[in-house]
């Protein structure tokens, strides 16, 4: 795999871990591969034979993990938004993200063990939130700013004025 071409690559800086990074997210999304693997020469500026960049693609989607050091960790200002088909997937992927050393936020989002932020977006949840009833949009989103993980089913019944 080679991440040059049309279209867009992420970058993702890491402080010394996109291969462990890139391993874990194979690890967590079935549909990944890893491509190539560039490594610090004498140039610098890491040591030789250290690895620099690691090419990876999850869900389509083309990263690049650049080990360039601890100057600038993730915040949640980027974060990437996994929708889900069903319910099951979601929890899935909630489990695994927080699982090992990452940690729950709100309204759905999570941090994984690297920093990296993530919103976990079960099936249903955007609709209840955007519903073209003002009133039934503002129930749900209420509820839903009170969750860590996104409960569809409460979004529904906070929707219905249950």
């Amino acid at each position: 795999m080679s991440v040059s071409g049309k279209g867009f690559t992420t970058c993702l800086w890491f402080d010394g871990d996109a291969e462990a990074a890139a391993d874990y997210y194979m690890s967590v999304f079935k549909d990944g591969r890893i491509g190539r693997i560039g490594r610090y020469n004498e140039a610098g500026p890491g040591p030789a034979g250290e690895v620099m960049v690691v090419e990876f693609e999850i869900n389509g989607q083309k990263f690049v993990g650049l080990n360039g050091g601890p100057q600038f960790p993730f915040t949640e200002a980027i974060s990437f938004q996994i929708h889900t088909e069903e319910e099951a997937e979601a929890d899935y992927y909630y489990d695994a993200l927080t699982g090992d050393g990452g940690q729950e936020s709100a309204c759905g989002w999570v941090k994984d063990r690297f920093g990296v932020s993530w919103q976990v977006i079960p099936p249903g949840a955007i609709e209840l939130i955007s519903d073209p009833d003002p009133e039934r949009a503002a129930r749900a989103t209420a509820a839903m700013m009170k969750m860590k993980k996104l409960d569809v089913a409460e979004l529904r019944r906070a929707a219905d004025g249950a």
